[in-house]
């Protein structure tokens, strides 16, 4: 649920990203000093909620603590249900904690297509919901007061080319017709020229962990509970329902599924979506940052925004900021692709991003990378709502396509709205069981032979791969998928030397992991499930880890 870029959903004529940028730029200061870490877990405490015990019932437990889940949580807790939220590790530092924190309803070039494939009334909902979502976050930051940094700003999707200029006007008009506030503009904020831009007004940008560590504490207490370091493991889906987790059951009237890619999948969800990893760069730039928000057509995108932090910004004294002062840091990224597959490593993507970042704004200093995964639905809109056919009191929120500033906050509201009422007025365009469109049918077929073919390459090569008699002579901080006793092993050896082996095969469906060489993790091309060079889970859908293997 992160706001982290796509593929631009235009024609993609231009690029953001030079493929091959020129081997002997000087990057200049900063490049080897970017801590790996998101600037929003950088600039907050870290969270110390205590796991749950067993035994306890209440009106509602929901699965998951990033903005899906937290926002479901207080919606409900102010509605006067018990709830208690679970989170594997700890709140929003997941996905929610890697976004780009754009709060939009402008989701690039979408709302066109969106009405050629929804009829009106539906589209209408989605563009609704998501308005809705921004008012209800800002309404929130009025009501208690939460210091987060929001502010109301111009959200801008850019033609990389000339040739996307039609597509951009499309949208103007598309979004337009729903009464969304777009307009055609042919200058934006940006310090370099572009073809023509749509924009949209009064949007927001916050700290979404300012935001969302306030909503937990209102959530924890008072018959509501928050528990961290609890990973669910199964729902039985009666009457009275029961979540099985690793500290033992919770039995609830109702369920909520909110863990980005749902862990209790009876419908086919690992099929029905498809797994995209970004990259994004907080840096330092002399001059004034642009305003707004911006993203562009290009394939692959980039994604462009402010962040204000104090001086006391670094994690080990955030909250102190001891002069008072704030400075603004630049967001920038971009680089979205599907994990795992052939294509440049991942350090080579952080350079692209930081070469488009240092060819448009004079950059001092890099000072946080990370990155982020989202899943987006074979007709790119988001799945809320009863979780399958037959599970009516266990329900699901997931799919928000690298917008989950929105779409999450939105799926809180009508999640709690189908719990307590039955019904939300947004909720027939978000429809888990809706029927595909022909051309989401078309990108099922098209993603799943992807999937497929992923699946059987791995099989051949790992067959096909020779046996091997000795730990292969890799460097530090390499590694390497490897055929040893007939198996396939992940192999890396770490900073210290030590070297660590687990099984290559991702236990969710068996495809074969690949290496992520800047952020160490082994990452499932298939479904997007990350585990640590040690083979432990990060993100699912797997909810094993790679079995730790002898050499």
């Amino acid at each position: 649920m992160s706001d982290a870029p796509e593929s631009g959903s235009g024609s993609g004529s231009g690029s953001d990203f030079d493929p091959d940028p020129d081997p002997d730029h000087d990057p200049g200061p900063g490049r080897d000093t970017p801590q790996p870490e998101s600037l929003w877990l950088a600039t907050t405490p870290t969270t110390e909620y205590e796991p749950f015990e067993g035994g306890l019932e209440v009106d509602v437990a929901v699965v998951g603590g990033g903005i899906t889940g937290l926002t479901t949580a207080i919606e409900l807790k102010e509605a006067g249900r018990d709830v208690a939220l679970l989170e594997s590790d700890r709140i929003v530092e997941s996905t929610t904690g890697h976004t780009t924190a754009n709060l939009t309803s402008q989701h690039g070039l979408f709302y066109d297509s969106l009405c050629s494939r929804f009829d009106d009334q539906r589209a209408q909902q989605y563009a609704d919901a998501n308005e809705a979502a921004i008012d209800e976050v800002e309404r929130r930051i009025d009501e208690h007061g939460i210091d987060c940094d929001f502010r109301r700003t111009a959200a801008y999707t850019y033609a990389a080319a000339s040739d996307d200029l039609e597509d951009v006007r499309d949208e103007v008009d598309a979004a337009r017709g729903l009464g969304l506030p777009a307009s055609y503009v042919e200058e934006t904020p940006l310090p370099y020229d572009v073809p023509g831009a749509v924009r949209f007004d009064e949007q927001a940008a916050f700290h979404p962990r300012k935001y969302l560590l306030s909503i937990a504490e209102q959530v924890d207490g008072d018959g509501s509970h928050v528990f961290e370091k609890t990973r669910a493991l199964d729902i039985d889906p009666g009457a009275p329902c029961r979540v099985e987790t690793n500290r033992g059951e919770v039995v609830a009237d109702d369920v909520v599924v909110a863990t980005h890619f749902p862990f209790f999948d009876r419908a086919g969800y690992f099929s029905r979506m498809h797994p995209k990893r970004a990259y994004l760069l907080a840096v330092r730039i002399d001059g004034d940052p642009p305003d707004g928000m911006h993203y562009s057509t290009a394939s692959p995108s980039a994604t462009i925004r402010t962040q204000p932090v104090g001086n006391g910004w670094k994690r080990e004294s955030a909250g102190e900021n001891e002069d008072g002062g704030t400075e603004v840091l630049l967001v920038v990224g971009g680089q979205s692709h599907k994990p795992g597959l052939d294509g440049p490593p991942t350090s080579e993507r952080y350079r692209r991003c930081e070469a488009f970042a240092r060819e448009r704004f004079d950059v001092e200093s890099v000072e946080y990378r990370w990155s982020t995964m989202d899943y987006t639905p074979v007709d790119s809109v988001p799945f809320v709502g009863p979780i399958d056919p037959v599970s009516d009191r266990v329900y699901v929120g997931t799919g928000f396509k690298g917008w989950g500033m929105t779409g999450g906050t939105a799926a809180g509201m009508i999640l709690a709205d189908l719990i307590i009422e039955g019904s939300s007025p947004w909720a027939d365009v978000f429809d888990p069981q809706r029927l595909p469109t022909a051309d989401a049918a078309k990108t099922f077929v098209e993603e799943n032979a992807t999937v497929g073919g992923n699946f059987v390459g791995d099989r051949i090569k790992s067959l096909l791969a020779s046996l091997e008699t000795d730990i292969p002579d890799l460097g530090r901080d390499e590694a390497e998928v490897v055929r040893r006793a007939g198996r396939p092993m992940g192999i890396y050896r770490d900073g210290g030397g030590t070297v660590h082996a687990v099984s290559a095969i991702c236990p969710h469906m068996d495809c074969l992991v690949r290496w992520n060489d800047a952020e160490r993790t082994w990452d499932c091309p298939c479904h997007g499930s990350r585990f640590t060079h040690e083979g432990d889970v990060l993100s699912g859908p797997a909810l094993e880890g790679l079995l730790y293997r002898e050499l």
